[in-house]
């Protein structure tokens, strides 16, 4: 196998081999090292890469299976943390100028933990905008983050540092966050499985509102397998996180969904959310991938029904929220601080108690129309985004999106309105890859489950794996 095959390889093969002692855990580590030395200059999707730590768990790792030890299923495979989660030992950054000089974390996040646990290595924390704010990532305090698939072109945010990681074959897996759509988005501009769980089924015990909660952790990876076993590692309550530990368990897979008859299945399609356009080329793709479906049994109908998708309600909980907490760094860093953070805070500061709370009830109202659906259907279907990914010098808090010549509003009214509001409701939510637009980069599809149904989620979307295969294809070489 070629070191550029290795750096593709999926996660749970590399596992399968270093557990057969055909794949040396030190060699794999140093092989991802190596690469990300060369991208990392051209990508810059890492704030801080643990090289020597990698090395010496790499080394341990190995001695693991040559000692017969028990093994996780990710024994030995790199993974990269987004800088808004701990890692003991390294500075978390959350991608901003005021914690640019953060002393090492003290001890690991629970989910770092965790992975851990499974035998996985951390090789370094990924790029993210400041406080995860927006869907591009790059910042004041360490530039601009690019996909490997276009280097004028962003990988997404706020994940975007371990989406482009991951595209580019820096390591198979990430660990993203998910507050407005930061691990679908990324996925969706960077050609990538992102997972954003029901509310509580993983935890993220780090919430400053814990009960209020929209946040999310899950994996990027290019694949559903290992999209999934990483997802199976992370799952579980703690002390924390009151969602969590009132989570149900997750449900078992549904018996409709076994084998590769969909008969029984109802997708409901939903084309547009609170944006006015799609891309043709996404439209394309989204429908190739209902169609692939459909050719299993499924049966598929446009929901054409008016839903409040709440964008002015989720805009006011997003901006309030961010006035709130980041006001406290003003007086020192101001002038340090990205610009979008602070136009976001500028609008948030606007809003009165009242918007705040009618906000809240419509966050409910939005709630139950999902569920409402979901009694009807199965599953539901949109775009992850509108279009493809954005150059990397958009601004993220004043430039319109343009689709198919068209300007649609700025990035969450015309390009990331599918995801957000299942933030808010809570549902699991899929992104995968639907093909490539007529730019060459990737487009993606978005699979939204019942709660707590992640595994039909992901089932349903290995299986449009399977009739459309992606992870074979590679960015440009770097």
């Amino acid at each position: 196998m070629t070191d550029t095959d290795l750096l593709f390889t999926p996660a749970v093969k590399a596992a399968a081999l270093i557990r057969t002692k055909k794949l040396s855990p030190v060699e794999y580590v140093d092989t991802v090292l190596k690469a990300i030395e060369r991208a990392q200059p051209r990508l810059n999707c890492f704030r801080e890469v643990t090289a020597d730590a990698a090395r010496r768990d790499a080394k341990k790792a190995e001695e693991a299976v040559m000692d017969g030890k028990p093994l996780g299923p990710l024994h030995g495979v790199p993974v990269s943390i987004k800088d808004l989660l701990d890692v003991k030992g390294v500075p978390t950054r959350h991608g901003s100028a005021i914690f640019a000089d953060n002393p090492p974390a003290a001890a690991d996040d629970v989910l770092v933990e965790r992975l851990r646990k499974a035998g996985a290595i951390i090789i370094g924390k990924a790029n993210s905008p400041e406080f995860g704010v927006k869907g591009l990532t790059d910042g004041p305090s360490f530039g601009t983050t690019r996909n490997p698939w276009n280097l004028e072109r962003t990988p997404g945010g706020s994940s975007g540092g371990g989406a482009s990681a991951v595209a580019a074959g820096l390591g198979p897996l990430s660990l993203a966050t998910d507050g407005a759509g930061s691990t679908r988005g990324p996925a969706s501009c960077s050609g990538l499985v992102g997972l954003k769980a029901t509310l509580g089924i993983v935890p993220y015990d780090t919430a400053r509102d814990a009960y209020g909660n929209n946040i999310f952790a899950g994996p990027l990876a290019r694949t559903i397998t290992d999209a999934a076993v990483m997802h199976a590692t992370l799952i579980g309550p703690t002390e924390k996180d009151p969602w969590a530990l009132g989570a149900a368990p997750p449900r078992p897979l549904s018996p409709k969904l076994s084998g590769e008859d969909l008969s029984g299945v109802r997708i409901g399609y939903i084309e547009l959310c609170a944006n006015p356009r799609i891309a043709t080329d996404v439209r394309t793709n989204t429908r190739a991938s209902l169609a692939a479906w459909e050719e299993m049994g499924a049966t598929v109908e446009e929901i054409t029904e008016k839903i409040d998708w709440i964008e002015y309600e989720g805009r006011v909980l997003y901006q309030a929220g961010f006035a709130v907490t980041c006001a406290q760094y003003l007086p020192k860093w101001q002038n340090q601080m990205d610009p979008v953070t602070l136009a976001f805070m500028q609008r948030g500061e606007k809003f009165t108690l009242a918007d705040f709370r009618n906000a809240q009830f419509a966050r409910t109202v939005l709630f139950r129309k999902i569920q409402s659906l979901l009694e009807r259907y199965d599953f539901l279907v949109t775009p992850t985004n509108a279009r493809t990914a954005l150059d990397v010098t958009h601004d993220a808090a004043n430039d319109e999106v343009v689709i198919d010549g068209v300007k649609c509003g700025i990035t969450r009214q015309g390009w990331t309105s599918y995801q957000y509001p299942f933030n808010l409701t809570g549902h699991p939510a899929l992104a995968l890859p639907s093909g490539f637009g007529t730019d060459g980069l990737p487009t993606s599809v978005q699979i939204v489950g019942k709660w707590g149904a992640e595994t039909d989620v992901l089932r349903l979307g290995a299986l449009l794996e399977t009739a459309r295969p992606w992870a074979q294809h590679r960015p440009p070489a770097l």
